[in-house]
């Protein structure tokens, strides 16, 4: 169904009673929004942000291959997206090597600090904290925010391994964009200041937090005049982004910014230590390899959406059956159930320990996020997921480096012996879904998103809808999608056809709503596809920012 055509009862008073459901809202359902694809022979790179896809366009229009600007792309993000990943993150990637037509996976995932002691984190017996997971309250929430959030961050290891692996171009020039991006500062526009609003109570708590983004203790907020423009200044990262490309990856784990970021950590109450950093190294793996309509998903393995993902697809291949027209009620049904069912066996006992690392996953042979795709003329592909989890992460900037850091100790269930309770050392269950996927008629998609436990229901409907239905990018990110990965509830976009949600509502507990910016309800895509000599890119139509930018 066209994004144009709307809902079925949008004008109609009575039927728009008759059809409301619990979750209010106040938006127009009259405004269209659409979002062309970008087509070009060159490289294309697909980010959340339309400034780092430029840079990452910029480094192939100067000769990088499809590594060096998924390097660059990386770097700049963390300075232009501080909210959602960083160089105090984690991440996961998907690449594809076209001249040996081979894939593989570089993990950089989070793991807790080995220094760190479960006892600090006791159980109020208050309810569930109020955050992205419903775990029980931790004393001081001390496993949301602050420095006993932070967790062994892994960007930067990431990039080291890439980059040894695969660049052509010098790491000082990779990262020469992000140090030139930081000097500038960060630009405030209306959404700078909804993402900084969002976070502000908990950024207010830490002093270098609240001076590297908020102004006498509020969110910034954009100029009216057309010529004027506030930015926030990035000194500090700037000049540990300089530091970092003058003496190369390593002294982010061994050298003298290991000494300053533990020393800040360390100073706050946190546990991450210099020990902790040193043993840090990104893991390269082989790809789950998932069979689907007579092409292959490649997807990442272990504490990832991967194994989960697997589950899915492997239930949608059994019991979803297209049919022309694109997706209909009963394969709108079939997506509910196969996530549903996926998520029950990832909640119930999916974590870091010997075969709980693959749940879904084991038919098959070994094999708050920003995500962005990279495709070069010579079909070289890369789907990178990082992030700092929650939105700011631990809303904790480090004093002296003006890094914004992780909270990936709130992966972690604070409950006692379960698969994925907290321990020292221990590696983060994550949400990351990229994949590159073989079409069987001989496309090939990079994809991943952003937005926690959604990330996997829209890139398993995308998937979907470009492997079952033939669908180009711009056809495929315009389809409406549904969300079922809030237990037995399932989310409906208000622009799938009648027949369609009253057939969810049929089945299933029902809610619907309008695709917005914040908060997202269906997840935020990045995607690049390769048919023959011609790439396309694509991102969420609904993200101010997002933009598939070609090297051309």
């Amino acid at each position: 169904m066209p994004l144009s055509a709307g809902p079925a009862n949008a004008n109609d008073p009575l039927e728009y009673q008759k059809d409301k459901c619990a979750m209010p809202d106040q938006f127009s359902y009259a405004q269209q929004i659409r979002k062309p694809a970008r087509v070009s022979k060159t490289g294309i790179v697909a980010s959340q942000s339309r400034t780092a896809a430029e840079v990452g366009a910029q480094v192939l229009a100067s000769g990088g291959n499809c590594v060096d600007a998924m390097i660059a792309t990386a770097f700049a993000l963390g300075v232009v997206e501080p909210w959602m990943s960083g160089i105090g993150g984690g991440g996961v990637m998907v690449l594809y090597r076209a001249r040996e037509n081979r894939y593989e996976v570089i993990d950089y995932g989070m793991c807790a600090p080995l220094s760190l002691r479960t006892e600090d984190y006791p159980l109020t017996g208050e309810g569930a904290a109020s955050d992205l997971f419903p775990w029980p309250r931790v004393k001081d929430d001390r496993n949301l925010f602050g420095p006993g959030s932070i967790a062994v961050p892994g960007v930067v290891a990431g990039m080291e391994e890439a980059h040894r692996r695969h660049a052509k171009l010098p790491w000082k020039d990779l990262l020469g964009p992000s140090v030139k991006l930081a000097g500038e500062g960060l630009l405030v526009d209306w959404w700078t200041t909804l993402m900084i609003a969002s976070g502000a109570a908990d950024l207010r708590r830490y002093p270098a937090s609240s001076a590297a983004y908020l102004q006498d203790g509020l969110p910034p907020s954009g100029p009216w005049s057309i010529k004027a423009s506030i930015r926030l200044p990035q000194d500090k990262l700037q000049a540990t982004l300089s530091h970092l490309a003058a003496q190369g990856p390593r002294d982010f784990y061994q050298g003298d910014l290991a000494k300053s970021v533990a020393a800040d950590v360390k100073a706050g109450g946190g546990s991450l230590s210099v020990e902790d950093l040193a043993a840090f190294r990104a893991h390269v793996r082989e790809p789950l390899a998932i069979p689907y309509r007579g092409g292959k998903v490649y997807a990442t393995p272990e504490l990832t959406c991967g194994p989960t993902m697997a589950h899915a697809l492997r239930m949608l291949q059994k019991d979803l059956e297209p049919k022309p027209g694109g997706p209909d009620a009963a394969a709108y049904t079939a997506y509910a159930l196969a996530l549903q069912s996926a998520y029950r066996e990832r909640l119930h006992d999916m974590g870091d320990a010997d075969g709980k690392r693959a749940l879904g996953a084991e038919y098959l042979a070994p094999g708050c996020t920003t995500h962005f795709s990279v495709v070069d003329r010579e079909g070289n592909m890369a789907a990178v997921t990082q992030t700092l989890l929650s939105i700011f992460g631990s809303k904790y900037v480090l004093p002296q480096s003006g890094i914004t850091m992780n909270n990936g100790i709130m992966w972690f269930d604070p409950t006692p012996g379960t698969t994925n309770s907290l321990a020292p050392g221990k590696r983060c269950l994550t949400n990351y879904t990229p994949v590159i996927a073989q079409v069987s008629d001989g496309r090939r998609l990079a994809i991943g998103a952003s937005g926690g436990r959604r990330i996997l229901p829209a890139v398993t409907q995308i998937l979907s809808f470009v492997m079952d239905y033939r669908m180009d990018l711009e056809a495929a990110f315009h389809q409406p999608r549904l969300d079922a990965s809030e237990g037995a509830i399932v989310i409906g976009d208000r622009l799938m056809p009648r027949e369609v949600r009253d057939s969810l509502r049929a089945r299933f507990d029902y809610e619907e709503t309008q695709v917005q910016a914040t908060p997202m309800k269906f997840a935020c895509p990045s995607a690049v596809l390769r048919d023959g000599a011609t790439n396309s890119g694509a991102v969420e139509i609904f993200q101010p920012w997002g933009d598939a930018v070609a090297e051309d």
